[in-house]
């Protein structure tokens, strides 16, 4: 398979934003993809942003990307306190949001949520992110969760089982408070990546999925 790599202008490194509903959400869709790009690119600024959590889970939020980010020197993290799953309700908040995001930073990848996600969160955060980065490269991750709204994604990340181990060392260690969530263990974890890897013949067995609606080469 023919693989394509990223490139900026006179040198200078990518800017990437991460968007997240949840505090585990940018971890689990993508947090072996954010692994990749620190090992393989260089990277000039990080924007890493969570809209719903509480005082328990915004510490555990910003302890996991405090451990995701470490070698990256500009990298900011914002986690608001948005209320779990009431994201629709307070969609003008959450668009000044996004529109104070425009000027923050100028993104070359943005990582969010997966245009069909059944979870009422996730499908807000994708529309605005469309809604208000209008040109731009966007990658929409998918959470493996009760609803079964798994899909075909079109885009993969091949990832190694060193870089699956850290990913999900991390999201175990931080997420305390998810402990005896379906979705937090190991094994689903590590069987998602698993699958997505044998799906785009990753060497290193593992891979994260994506989907890509616009993409110039």
């Amino acid at each position: 398979m023919i693989s394509a790599k990223f490139s900026t202008p006179n040198k200078e490194g990518l800017k990437m934003l991460f968007l997240g509903a949840h505090c585990d959400d940018i971890e689990i869709g993508c947090g072996g993809t954010v692994l990749h790009m620190i090992e393989n690119y260089k990277i000039d600024h990080i924007k890493w942003v969570v809209f719903t959590s509480n005082e328990v889970r915004k510490k555990e939020a910003e302890s996991s990307a405090k451990e995701f980010l470490k070698s990256v020197k500009n990298a900011d993290v914002d986690v608001y306190d948005y209320q779990d799953g009431f994201l629709p309700s307070v969609w003008s908040e959450i668009k000044v949001r996004f529109e104070d995001l425009k000027k923050e930073i100028e993104p070359d990848i943005i990582f969010t949520h997966y245009r069909n996600d059944l979870h009422q969160d996730h499908r807000t955060l994708n529309e605005l992110t469309w809604n208000t980065f209008r040109n731009h490269l966007i990658f929409e991750y998918e959470i493996p969760k009760y609803d079964g709204d798994i899909g075909n994604p079109n885009l993969f990340v091949p990832l190694n089982e060193d870089q699956i181990k850290q990913r999900n060392e991390i999201i175990t260690s931080c997420f305390k408070s998810q402990q005896n969530k379906q979705w937090l263990d190991d094994s689903l974890l590590t069987s998602m990546p698993r699958i997505r890897g044998i799906e785009c013949a990753s060497k290193g067995k593992y891979a994260e999925a994506f989907y890509s609606r616009k993409l110039t080469i």
